[in-house]
């Protein structure tokens, strides 16, 4: 128990108000023993990353003048056999700690003392790659829940539209404004929140429950609304604060998981982020059928209440250059060897104010237009979200206005998407696991354009939604039609954020935290704006046809993943930003 929450909020709230003797790391009660094991075993050789690869190394003949990330060289290290016993001490006033943290020499023909510090070796238990199985998916399960609780803001409020429009007296296109600012507000959000988490200072977990905080208390004033522009402006906030894990979820999910099973993470949280836009609709039309569209903030309030009660005590860190910055802390004040650094200091210390400003606002504006790859998929990604929402928008036009659906029950219609996503898990697992994962090479690495097949199959299968639903949405053709009809969308849609997630990331590991922002900002742009003129365009041109004009757009971006299926490895190979080195 003391190991899960040692590295929660929670935990970290006892160590701040305790000091370090509650919930304490093996290198503040025991550091000879740490050191011991580390002097009479292994070296790292970090990566740029923080170090998971681990090499042999004997102390006996270790090797000479190596620069940049050599190991150390055991003639400079000053304290005696005697005190390599387990002196604190002697750890006190080495010039070299050991490879305790898995630390190396930097630039020693340079003269730079300082001391790389990495992973204790490629067991190391605060590795969130090395978590056991049942932590992991603990972890996940709270990703998936956080997830589900933000996306489920966006939807629930639509149940109230006509209440918001009859309480303030304006039009219901102005009442689906409330829709559009949440959304805007969490696509603008983690060009702020995402490039903060990376900070090795910042990590995940804080920015997830500060917020998320903030959301829960943002959703009280949003309730208590007394005018038609406090509710927009609060709307905006709520989903500004609420948004990291939108961009930040799958960062997370790949902290833990290898690039080969990442899939399998991704899935179930593209699932969850499926769920909160049917399920939003369904619970806010009982909400609004038996109170009012106030209630649907209250019941989102008490969903993310819930939430954040859990992730407060038992969400830990799972960033690994936060992980390694506040060990290498804990190792300097435990030997008051200030050289010891981590990676992520390191390269801290070479950027500039003006670099970091870069990193943290220019670059996942600029990304989007100066990658053609990054550019392609963001829009497509952001016609399926934009698709999703001015979609759903013609429910109570088909359901209500044609099948004479209670109010109350429109959202039962949505079910079906949410059954389509579902029944996509265990033949998408089974290719993952038979067809996929054979795939990868031995350094458990897979070329991104060997996922385009799958994105394919899915890109075909949205205009064929978008056909079918539009033309059986009629009285001659039973209800259950159109809502079968439906559950291929989720089906594309899963299928298609998994393969675009995972190429992003595997096409820009090093810029991944701000294309994945940069892919959330124009999604919810697009997702924000479409709703605006979707009952309007259903209303003038008619179910099917503005279904089918739906469709027809959506075929015509049916080639982006078949020419990068074809030509994406010449186009990744020509950009300078774009990972090269695939085999």
């Amino acid at each position: 128990m003391a190991e899960l929450i040692r590295d929660t909020f929670f935990g970290y709230s006892l160590r701040l108000l305790f000091g370090s003797r509650v919930l304490s790391h093996p290198d503040e009660t025991d550091l000879p023993m740490v050191w011991q094991k580390a002097v009479h075993e292994k070296q790292a050789t970090p990566t740029s990353s923080g170090a998971n690869s681990i090499h042999e190394e004997t102390h006996d003949d270790p090797p000479n003048g190596q620069g940049g990330h050599g190991t150390i060289d055991e003639k400079k290290h000053r304290s005696t056999p005697t005190q390599r016993k387990g002196s604190v001490a002697s750890l006190r006033s080495a010039v070299t700690v050991v490879d305790a943290a898995g630390v190396s020499k930097q630039d020693s023909e340079k003269g730079d003392d300082t001391l790389l510090v990495g992973w204790y070796g490629p067991e190391d238990p605060d590795n969130p790659q090395n978590w056991s199985s049942r932590k992991k998916s603990w972890v996940l399960v709270q990703t998936l829940l956080l997830t589900f609780s933000i996306y489920i803001g966006s939807a629930i409020y639509t149940a109230g539209i006509a209440g918001v429009s009859q309480e303030f007296h304006v039009s219901i296109v102005a009442a689906t404004v409330g829709l559009t600012t949440f959304v805007g507000g969490y696509g603008l959000g983690p060009m702020v929140w995402s490039p903060l988490s990376e900070l090795p200072q910042v990590g995940r977990m804080p920015i997830y429950i500060i917020t998320l905080a903030l959301f829960v208390v943002l959703q009280i004033p949003t309730a208590l609304s007394t005018n038609y522009g406090m509710l927009m402006a609060f709307r905006f906030l709520t989903g500004f604060v609420g948004s990291p894990i939108l961009a930040t979820g799958g960062a997370t999910i790949a902290d833990m998981y290898s690039a080969k099973k990442r899939a399998y993470g991704i899935t179930l949280w593209g699932v969850t982020a499926t769920c909160g836009p049917v399920m939003g609709p369904l619970i806010g039309g009982f909400a609004t059928h038996a109170k009012d569209w106030r209630w649907t903030i209250w019941e989102l309030m008490w969903l993310s209440g819930f939430c954040f009660i859990v992730l407060f005590f038992f969400f830990p860190e799972t960033s690994a250059s936060n992980i390694l910055y506040r060990r290498a802390k804990r190792l300097r004040k435990a030997t008051g060897n200030t050289n010891l650094r981590s990676q992520s200091e390191i390269d801290a210390a070479h950027m500039s104010k003006r670099d970091l400003a870069v990193a943290a606002l220019v670059r996942p504006f600029t990304l989007n237009f100066q990658e053609p790859i990054v550019l392609a998929l963001n829009i497509y990604i952001g016609l399926i979200y934009a698709l999703l929402y001015i979609w759903f928008e013609s429910f109570p036009i088909v359901f209500i206005g044609i099948y004479h659906f209670k109010t109350q029950l429109l959202g039962l219609a949505f079910l079906g998407v949410l059954v389509g996503a579902f029944v996509t898990i265990p033949p998408f697992f089974a290719y993952l696991y038979y067809v996929q994962e054979p795939m990868y090479n031995e350094r458990g690495e897979l070329r991104p354009e060997a996922r385009m097949p799958v994105a394919i199959f899915g890109a075909v299968l949205v205009p064929i939604c978008m056909f079918w639903f539009g033309w059986t949405s009629r009285e001659s053709i039973h209800w259950i039609v159109p809502i079968i009809g439906s559950g291929l969308f989720s089906i594309a849609a899963l299928l298609l954020f998994n393969v675009v997630l995972n190429y992003l990331a595997d096409t820009y590991p090093v810029y991944a935290a701000s294309v994945l922002a940069g892919n959330d900002l124009i999604r919810s742009a697009f997702g924000a704006g479409f709703p605006l003129f979707a009952g309007g365009m259903y209303r003038n041109l008619g179910v099917g046809w503005a279904s089918s004009l739906l469709g027809f757009l959506a075929c015509a971006f049916i080639p982006i993943p078949i020419l990068l299926w074809k030509y994406g490895e010449r186009i990744r190979m020509s950009s300078k930003r774009a990972r090269h080195d695939f085999d």
